[in-house]
C-alpha cells in the first residue's frame, strides 16, 4: 500500500481506475440497449463478440505504439478518442452505431491496456511490479462494482444519452490525469521501424524467451477455460440452479469482492512471492475450485449458497492475473514490453472466443456436467505447466 504514497503511481493508479470505470459503464450499458431495440439474445451475442475481435486485429499496432517513448501520451490520446467515438450514440440509437461503436472502443481498449500495463514497470521499478500490479487489479474489481452498477442505474434513470455524457466525462478526467509525464521516457533508437517489423521484434521475443514461451501455452489454457465459462455459467443458473437473468448479474458481480480481498493481499503481504508461483497455484487453486461449485449443486440450489461461493471465486483469478502481469513484465525488456503484452493480451482474446464457441456449441448436445468438468480442467495443466518449468527453475529473471 505505501506505493499509493508515491504521487506518481497514484495518479496512475487513479487515471486507470477512472478509465476502467468508464469502460464498465458502456459495457454494461450498450449490450442492454441493444437488447432493449432488438429483443434479441444473439445479437447480444454478436455484440460480445465483437468486444473481442479487436484485441486480436489490432495487435500488430498496438504493441508498437504502447512501446512508443511517451506512453502516458498514447493514454492520454486513447481516452480522448474513447469519449469522441461514443458521441453518436447521442445522435442516434440504431443498431449499426451500436456495432459500430462497441468496435471502436474495444480497439481503443486494446490499445490502451498493454500500454498501460507496461507502464507500471517504468513507474515502480521491477521489484515492486507484483504488489503495483495488485493494487491496480484493487482498481480492476472497484471499477467493475461501480462502472457496472453507474451503467446500468444511467440508462435506467437518464438513458442512453446521459449515460454517454458522464461516461465521456469520467474519460475526459482520465485523460487529465494521464498527461503528464510518469516516468522517464524511453529512449529513441533514431529512425523508427515500421510498425509490422516492431511487432514481429515482439514475436521474436516471445519465440527467444522461453519463460514467454510457457506463459503463452498457461495463457491460452486459461482463456480456452474463461471463453467456456462465460456460456456455461449461464446455462448454469439458469437450467441447473432455476435462477434467472437477475440472478446471473449478482453471481458475475459478487466475484468482484473476493477480487478485491485478493487485490489487496497480492498489493501487501504476498507482493515478495515470486510470480510464476503467484500464477501456477492461482491457476490450480481456480480448477479445484471451480469443480466444487459445479458439484455443489448436487448437494444444494441455493442461491444464497452460490453467492456465496461466488463471492470468493474472484479471489484466484486475481492471483492469476496478477502473477501472469508480473512475469511478463519483468522477463521483458523494457522496449519490448508493449508488443509483448499486446500479444498475450490478442492470445488471450482469440482463445477466449475459440472457448465461447465450443462451449455454445456443445451446451445443447453434451451433458452439461461434462462441459463444466472440461473447463474446470483445463486450469490444471495451465498451473503446472507454471510450476513446472518456471517456478521449479526459480530463473534469475523473475527474482
Amino acid at each position: 500500500m505505501n506505493l499509493l504514497r508515491e504521487p506518481k503511481f497514484a495518479r496512475l493508479s487513479a487515471a486507470s481506475l477512472c478509465s476502467e470505470i468508464a469502460e464498465w459503464i458502456l459495457q454494461v450499458s450498450l449490450p442492454l440497449t441493444m437488447y432493449q431495440l432488438t429483443g434479441s439474445a444473439a445479437s447480444t451475442a454478436v455484440m460480445m463478440i465483437i468486444g473481442l475481435v479487436p484485441a486480436v486485429v489490432i495487435s500488430p499496432i498496438a504493441g508498437p505504439l504502447a512501446d512508443r517513448g511517451n506512453r502516458h501520451r498514447v493514454l492520454c490520446a486513447v481516452s480522448l478518442a474513447q469519449a469522441a467515438v461514443a458521441l453518436p450514440l447521442l445522435l442516434a440509437e440504431h443498431v449499426a452505431v451500436l456495432y459500430v461503436v462497441m468496435a471502436a472502443q474495444a480497439g481503443l481498449a486494446a490499445i490502451a491496456e498493454p500500454t498501460r500495463n507496461a507502464l507500471v514497470p517504468q513507474v515502480v521499478g521491477p521489484d515492486r511490479v507484483t504488489g503495483a500490479n495488485g493494487l491496480m487489479s484493487v482498481n480492476a474489481n472497484v471499477a467493475r462494482l461501480v462502472g457496472g452498477w453507474a451503467g446500468g442505474l444511467l440508462l435506467a434513470s437518464g438513458g442512453l444519452g446521459v449515460t454517454v455524457a458522464v461516461y465521456a466525462g469520467v474519460l475526459a478526467l482520465a485523460a487529465a490525469l494521464f498527461a503528464p509525464r510518469f516516468a522517464i521516457d524511453l529512449p529513441g533508437t533514431g529512425e523508427r521501424p515500421h510498425v509490422l517489423r516492431q511487432w514481429v521484434d515482439g514475436l521474436a521475443e516471445i519465440r527467444r524467451n522461453p519463460a514467454l514461451r510457457t506463459i503463452s501455452v498457461a495463457v491460452v489454457l486459461l482463456q480456452l477455460a474463461q471463453g467456456m465459462f462465460l456460456v456455461l455459467f449461464l446455462v448454469f443458473v439458469l437450467r441447473t440452479l432455476g435462477g434467472d437473468e437477475a440472478d446471473a448479474g449478482l453471481l458475475r458481480g459478487v466475484q468482484a469482492v473476493g477480487g478485491l480481498a485478493a487485490g489487496v493481499l497480492v498489493a501487501t503481504v504476498a507482493r515478495r512471492v515470486d510470480p510464476a508461483k503467484l500464477l501456477g497455484w492461482g491457476a490450480l487453486v481456480m480448477g479445484l475450485y471451480s469443480a466444487l461449485i459445479w458439484n455443489t449443486s448436487h448437494v444444494t440450489t441455493s442461491m444464497a449458497v452460490f453467492v456465496g461461493l461466488f463471492a470468493v471465486a474472484g479471489g484466484p483469478g486475481v492471483f492469476v492475473g496478477s502473477g501472469m502481469l508480473s512475469v511478463i513484465q519483468t522477463v521483458t525488456p523494457p522496449e519490448l514490453t508493449g508488443r509483448v503484452l499486446s500479444t498475450a493480451f490478442a492470445a488471450m482474446a482469440a482463445a477466449e472466443a475459440v472457448g465461447m464457441q465450443v462451449a455454445g456449441a456443445l451446451a445443447d448436445r453434451i451433458e452439461l456436467e461434462l462441459l463444466l468438468g472440461v473447463q474446470g480442467f483445463l486450469f490444471l495443466p495451465a498451473g503446472l505447466v507454471v510450476l513446472l518449468r518456471l517456478a521449479r527453475r526459480r530463473d534469475p529473471a523473475l527474482t
